[in-house]
């Protein structure tokens, strides 16, 4: 399932001003001392395991993107202000000065390449597989072939799904449902986009299941800044090759993701 699309529309600054002023702010990311230099990030945080906040109802936003926007700001030398924006409103408010760089599990594409710089890709999206951990025959889509899949309904692993010849595919109204669909023996593999795959089996401490390396689809994240600001994306670029060099990257990925990133 693709990120949503994001909404290309002219706002008024008075319009913007509004948006951003009822915007929520996480409290653990502000600079604690005056003359303190601050990143301000912008995200929206309802995209688990990316950005979200906690269910206790804890004021901190949490994920990947949010732990390495906060490693990225600290080795350039800053504090990370984190902004909770709607997504439409992201590009807005940063195009109005109220934050410097998105990091909101943003795809990379020719029309948001238009509006906003973006960093180098720090996460590579795509559709991947789920099998039970003893499946020896399934080792990647070639393999499908007449085979029964479970998908959520409505999404790009569906429509993949339906192009696997001989396939039988199960369309289910939540990712939740396909994993309860491979656990039951009923399907025989289960397709999500890497992400969802990868946190379901973290989340739920799952051993009887594995996820494929196969990679049919392929989209990549970036953090954006505004257009034209060269110099805020040489430093991001450079934070993010130190984190990847020192093996920083690393840990923040295996920790939302249960395996360390393909080379």
């Amino acid at each position: 399932m693709s990120k949503k699309l994001l909404t290309l529309c002219a706002l008024c600054m008075f319009a913007v001003s509004a948006l951003f002023a009822g915007c929520g702010q996480d409290s653990s990311d502000k600079a604690a001392s005056s003359g303190e230099k601050v990143l301000r990030v912008g995200t929206n945080a309802d995209f688990a395991p990316f950005e979200f906040q906690d269910e206790n109802g804890s004021t901190e936003y949490q994920g990947f993107d949010m732990d390495l926007i906060r490693a990225v700001a600290k080795e350039m030398g800053y504090t990370a202000e984190i902004q909770n924006v709607n997504f439409d409103g992201l590009i807005p408010a940063m195009e109005s000065g109220n934050i410097d760089i998105i990091a909101s599990g943003m795809t990379i594409n020719e029309e948001r390449k238009n509006q906003v710089e973006f960093s180098d890709p720090y996460y590579i999206s795509g559709l991947t597989i789920v099998v039970p951990k003893d499946n020896t025959d399934i080792n990647g889509f070639a393999d499908l072939k007449g085979k029964k899949i479970a998908v959520q309904i409505g999404t790009t692993s569906m429509e993949e799904a339906q192009k696997i010849e001989g396939a039988e595919v199960k369309a289910l109204n939540s990712s939740a449902d396909t994993f309860m669909e491979l656990k039951a023996g009923n399907v025989d593999a289960v397709i999500n986009d890497l992400p969802v795959n990868d946190y379901y089996i973290v989340k739920t401490k799952a051993t009887d299941v594995k996820r494929l390396d196969d990679k049919l689809t392929s989209e990549e994240y970036g953090f954006a800044m505004k257009k034209g600001n060269t110099e805020l994306k040489q430093k991001v670029d450079a934070a993010l090759k130190t984190l990847k060099e020192n093996g920083e990257y690393d840990k923040i990925y295996e920790k939302w993701f249960g395996t360390k990133p393909a080379k």
